[in-house]
């Protein structure tokens, strides 16, 4: 483990920035960023046209290292190069900013409530690529629908069973089992969720350290004695859903949490501005989503 980006994740003032759609997302990050879909024909050109954002977004004066502590990449992006660097290199030699890679391969069918990810048949051959790649740590998510005690047990406990694998090769796993805001019990879904999560977290050693990666919950500061637990280096939540303003004032009000935005980060930015009009758009929305992460209420 690189003990100056574990220092910079564990201590610094800032967020996550999530550039990690993958397959089946790409197609309406592209639509969102303005590049439709008669715009490619092929798999590899539309993989060639999302990294070309990222790339963009990546290279912007704007995403920098004063307030964006790591990025989160798909397995693509951080095997392809920016400026003849892998993705990896760039972001943490270039920028300064802290690699992270998303491992999962997507959601099973929805089962007691909740959707399982999907198994990751070639998850020791991917940690080692990425290890290669001076990537810190990996993220995998999960997703609750329904307050079912069953089903959310069985997600936090496949997260930890594969993050202990991610523990042993060296990288830090973001545990990220998401509660589906738009659940009808979503309060109950997220105290089930903590005390699941504190059981695994109880069960680890003084050597595994996870970061965990949340929806905003419903009660504000649900998840503060998470942040406070030994074996959890940081506390990230996602957008999941909410407008970039919407998720920033429920931020607000949670101490100790930071935000790993993804559509929330990119909302404003499309592919026909110039580069001033974009490097204005992604200022604004780092410069908003920073100051929900360290400025609380």
């Amino acid at each position: 483990m690189n003990e100056k980006q574990y220092d910079i994740i564990k201590n610094g003032k800032g967020f996550i920035a999530a550039l990690d759609q993958s397959g089946g997302s790409t197609p309406k990050a592209l639509a969102e960023y303005g590049v439709s879909e008669d715009s490619y024909s092929t798999e590899d050109e539309m993989f060639k046209l999302v990294h070309d954002m990222r790339t963009r977004i990546i290279t912007s004066p704007s995403f920098n290292k004063d307030k964006i502590l790591g990025a989160i990449l798909f397995e693509q992006t951080m095997d392809r190069e920016i400026e003849g660097k892998h993705t990896g290199d760039y972001l943490w030699e270039e920028k300064g900013i802290v690699p992270f890679l998303k491992v999962d391969k997507g959601l099973a069918e929805e089962k007691d409530g909740v959707q399982l990810m999907k198994p990751i048949d070639d998850l020791n051959e991917t940690l080692g690529r990425a290890s290669e790649r001076n990537i810190f740590g990996t993220k995998m998510r999960s997703v609750i629908k329904e307050p079912n005690v069953s089903g959310i047990k069985a997600v936090v406990d496949q997260q930890f069973e594969i993050g202990k694998s991610i523990i042993a090769a060296g990288l830090v796993p973001i545990i990220e089992p998401e509660v589906n805001i738009h659940s009808e019990d979503k309060a109950k879904c997220e105290e089930i969720l903590r005390d699941e999560i504190f059981r695994h977290l109880n069960d680890l050693t003084e050597e595994e350290n996870v970061m965990l990666k949340l929806s905003i919950p419903t009660q504000a500061n649900l998840y503060k004695e998470l942040t406070e637990h030994p074996r959890v280096v940081r506390v990230v939540v996602l957008s999941g859903g909410y407008s970039r303003e919407e998720a920033n004032e429920k931020l607000k009000k949670n101490e100790g949490l930071i935000a790993s935005f993804s559509r929330a980060l990119a909302a404003d930015l499309n592919a026909n501005q110039s580069e001033e009009a974009f490097d204005a758009a992604l200022k604004d929305a780092v410069d908003t989503i920073y100051e929900a992460s360290v400025n609380k209420k």
